[in-house]
């Protein structure tokens, strides 16, 4: 594979899984409408995205956003808790508003806003109203999705909520807190109501992985409305937590399992971190995707907490050229095989060794 044949798989991949949106929105004309005309704004960014890199700057198409850490919930083998004790000041709403003003400009034209619990900062939505010409999808517990601020994402549609789940009751309750599943559906319900595209987020472990593998769960849960699916590997960032890391077996066959969903039912299934295979190595790192933590720190990913650049000292153009970046693309580690969702996490170690040569910011 070449340097860059990665990026066009990546861009690739990207406009089918709008494609295959716009047809399973094929009876709502306006959410169908919607998703085209994103489509088309995605093609604009892939262009920007080339100029960019004619320019010497590596831009993803997907920018991943903690825009706080702080949580109302306190879920087990949590990673952002794990890995973020110690973070300074959240970056303010002005300077995410920036950040997303340079994010478009250079042709980033997708958003995951997670946490933490994005939600305790409701004012970021009015950044989002703003952008339409990007797509956003807000990584929520929903325990705070109230019926004021359903109201809001349908007037914004380009906001997608995605709703975190482990599978049934027990396995949810068990991992997020008592009751937490029977809200999160009631929560699904109500914004099937209001006639909204909405998906889930689902940590696969050992062992969840047969429920959320399991075609009729996921079809219950397409019947409640549900038409997005992310399907996240567990990474053990927690220590005693190994046990839950996918099996070789259920990491190899995870990718089967979903193009056979993909064939069988009406619904979006997207593998994070993805198939490294396909794609010469893991996409983390300005390859696919970078990470900007609740304190404006530029990772490779949000399982990788390591950094030479924040984007509060800097613009984001030149903070996607960070050495520490470059050396980790053009290195061997994202090529390597792993256990637990996360190759740079795996071999901490040696992304800590490489950081060294580069680090502007203290080291956790």
């Amino acid at each position: 594979m070449s340097d860059r044949d990665h990026v066009t798989l990546f861009d690739q991949a990207i406009h089918a899984l709008l494609r295959d949106a716009v047809r399973i929105c094929a009876g709502e004309p306006a959410m169908a409408a919607l998703l085209l005309r994103i489509l088309r704004q995605q093609r604009r960014a892939v262009r920007r995205r080339r100029a960019s890199a004619a320019a010497g700057i590596e831009v993803p198409p997907l920018l991943i956003m903690s825009v706080t850490q702080r949580c109302n919930l306190r879920c087990k083998g949590c990673y952002a808790q794990a890995l973020h004790r110690d973070a300074a000041a959240e970056l303010s709403r002005e300077e995410v508003g920036r950040l997303l003003d340079e994010a478009h400009e250079l042709g980033i034209s997708i958003v995951l806003l997670a946490g933490g619990e994005p939600l305790l900062r409701p004012e970021l939505l009015d950044l989002a109203q703003s952008r339409r010409e990007m797509l956003f999808a807000l990584f929520t517990n929903g325990i705070l999705l109230d019926d004021a601020l359903i109201a809001r994402l349908a007037q914004q549609r380009h906001v997608i909520p995605v709703i975190s789940l482990e599978g049934h009751q027990a396995d949810t309750d068990a991992r997020r807190g008592l009751g937490v599943h029977a809200h999160s559906l009631q929560i699904m319900e109500r914004l099937r109501q209001r006639g909204l595209f909405f998906g889930t987020s689902m940590t696969v472990t050992r062992e969840n992985y047969g429920t959320l593998s399991s075609p009729a769960y996921l079809a219950d849960l397409i019947a409640s409305g549900c038409r997005l699916f992310f399907f996240v590997e567990y990474v053990p960032t927690v220590p005693g937590t190994e046990d839950l890391v996918l099996t070789e077996a259920q990491r190899a066959g995870l990718p089967a399992v979903l193009e056979e969903l993909r064939g069988a039912l009406p619904g979006l299934f997207v593998e994070l971190p993805g198939d490294e295979e396909l794609y010469g190595g893991c996409l983390a790192a300005g390859r696919g995707f970078v990470h900007i933590s609740a304190d404006g720190r530029l990772e490779p990913c949000p399982f990788a907490p390591f950094s030479d650049v924040s984007v509060r000292d800097t613009i984001l153009a030149d903070a996607l050229r960070s050495p520490f970046l470059r050396t980790l693309r053009e290195s061997d580690l994202h090529l390597a095989e792993t256990r637990g969702g996360c190759s740079l996490w795996a071999q901490r170690d040696r992304v800590t060794a490489l950081l060294g040569q580069h680090a502007s910011i203290p080291l956790e």
